[in-house]
């Protein structure tokens, strides 16, 4: 099994961990003032004219994850749990800090994200398998598979731009959940679809995890976190306030009255 690096590399101790992150910090950078227009926007630039707010959304978080762990990540909007998921998909780059991951990664951060509306739903499932690693071959043999999960075959040769979004996120789904992955990402993915599509996505995490991948689980459903997750880690305003049990953390979290957690 393969490691990747995504800042400065150091060592891991035990076999049995899949991901370590070590004092992540991220910061956005804000425009102080809204503009109307991108021409504003540009003058304003080229004059340095542009007023920006700082925003740390992830300050010092350190958690690790071992292989066949599912980790619950939970916290109000806001809280740097997204942000955290894309720092371990590779999609930012962390100011400061160390990330140590083993193995392949299947992120689910926004299903379709990586789709192209003007190509038809088969063109979008070859361009997005292929950014996830896979060759033609393999998409080619998964491709009915995929089709078939998505209950899409009336529609797969239809442009995305065609598609609900609600269509667009269980082909997303469909796709990323059929490569193969060490590590899976999932947030907020789950409430695609009408019922039975949402129960049998359900079914496939819990296979993945019968399998020993690792799986880090975002959602403001808490039953659904507490249930399903061996350990949760609380996020609150980007640093992590609980690290725990799913029980003891999701209870921490309902007592606190925070909004998300009394919804």
């Amino acid at each position: 099994m393969s490691s990747h690096t995504v800042s400065d590399s150091f060592p891991i101790t035990h076999d049995d961990i899949a991901l370590r992150l070590e004092g992540i910090s991220v910061r956005y950078r804000i425009p102080h003032e809204r503009y109307a227009t991108l021409r504003e926007h540009a003058i304003r630039w080229l004059k340095r004219r542009i007023r920006y707010d700082d925003y740390l959304a992830l300050h010092e978080v350190s958690v690790q994850v071992r292989r066949g762990e599912m980790l619950g990540i939970i916290g109000a909007n806001g809280a740097g749990k997204s942000t955290l998921l894309k720092v371990v998909a590779r999609v930012l780059k962390p100011k400061r800090g160390k990330v140590w991951i083993r193995g392949r990664v299947a992120p689910l951060l926004e299903c379709g994200a990586g789709f192209h509306p003007e190509l038809t739903g088969r063109e979008n499932i070859f361009l997005n398998g292929t950014l996830l690693g896979l060759t033609r071959s393999d998409i080619e043999s998964r491709y009915q598979g995929i089709v078939d999960f998505a209950e899409l075959s009336d529609f797969i040769d239809a442009p995305l731009r065609t598609y609900s979004s609600g269509m667009v996120s269980r082909l997303g789904f469909a796709v990323a959940t059929d490569a193969d992955a060490d590590i899976l990402i999932v947030d907020e993915v789950l409430s695609v679809g009408d019922v039975s599509f949402q129960r049998k996505s359900l079914e496939r995490i819990q296979r993945f995890r019968r399998e020993g991948t690792t799986i880090l689980f975002v959602s403001h459903d808490l039953d659904t976190v507490e249930s399903m997750c061996d350990r949760v880690i609380w996020l609150d305003h980007g640093t992590i306030k609980a690290n725990g049990s799913a029980r003891d953390v999701v209870q921490k979290y309902r007592r606190s009255g925070t909004d998300d957690a009394n919804s």
